[in-house]
């Protein structure tokens, strides 16, 4: 009997031991979490605008009898706008402050001017007077971006620099006040070029494209100061005018030098082995 026990005990731990080894399970290795490297919110970037200027002159004066004569104000002054093509490389320094440096061209837009007083073929004149002015703006600018909601960042910004302004000949039409059809066009004063202080306001929105690429819409307000206009010719000038307003709208891209975001992976880990 004592034989019989001993051998049932031994069987029923040897087949409790064999179920346990069939049953036991390492438990399963969980992947590590996907990490994403952090991208770097400063760095360098390009940009590039395209706008229209709405214009407005501040008003204009000349001497009338030369440079030793009187100076008196035009009567009327009106200058078209023009179409604004500009670019400029920035940095941007954190997420709230960036800076640039742009260089816009104001293509041509034209002058009408009247003035009133002696000319060529009556001592009381209206002379209608024509010419072209073009702009070239260098500006250093800083924004402060407004945070980011739903993927569109609101903007405000300054600038300051200087304009040069470059003046077309200005052609003079004169008519007689009593007799209208008495006139003289062969008038024609050389244009002057000279440099302006200029400085600017701005406001617009970003909108992200991609990572590295960022939509620009705004609005951007200059004042260029005056300066010379044109020079001497018939006992008339040289002239000046008292500068320009410009208001632009304009829409752009702005390319980052960035990496975009790339999630890092972990090398796989090697499962336990149970032995």
């Amino acid at each position: 009997m004592r034989k019989f026990l001993s051998g049932a005990l031994a069987a029923l731990i040897a087949s409790s031991s064999a179920y346990a080894a069939d049953v036991f399970q390492p438990e399963p290795v969980q992947p590590a979490p996907v990490e994403v490297a952090p991208v770097s919110t400063s760095g360098w970037y390009l940009r590039g605008d395209v706008g229209y200027g709405w214009t407005h002159m501040r008003g204009a004066s000349y001497y009338q009898g030369g440079p030793g004569g009187y100076k008196a104000d035009f009567d009327d002054t009106d200058l078209d706008g023009g179409v604004v093509l500009g670019g400029g490389v920035g940095y941007q320094w954190n997420d709230y402050f960036r800076t640039d440096v742009t260089l816009d061209y104001l293509f041509d837009g034209d002058f009408n001017g009247s003035t009133s007083g002696s000319c060529g073929v009556s001592d009381d004149c209206v002379s209608t007077d024509r010419a072209s002015w073009s702009a070239l703006s260098l500006l250093a600018n800083a924004y402060v971006d407004l945070g980011t909601y739903y993927g569109v960042t609101p903007y405000v910004g300054a600038g300051i620099g200087a304009t040069r302004v470059n003046w077309g000949n200005l052609r003079n039409t004169s008519c007689s006040v009593d007799n209208p059809d008495d006139c003289d066009d062969s008038v024609s004063h050389n244009g002057k070029d000279s440099w302006r202080f200029t400085y600017a306001l701005m406001a617009g929105a970003s909108v992200d494209l991609t990572c590295n690429w960022k939509a620009d819409a705004g609005y951007r307000f200059r004042q260029i100061s005056g300066g010379d206009m044109f020079g001497y010719a018939m006992n008339g000038g040289p002239g000046e005018d008292d500068g320009f307003f410009v208001h632009e709208a304009r829409v752009g891209l702005r390319y980052t030098f960035n990496t975009c975001e790339v999630p890092y992976v972990p090398p796989p880990v090697e499962p336990a082995i149970y032995k």
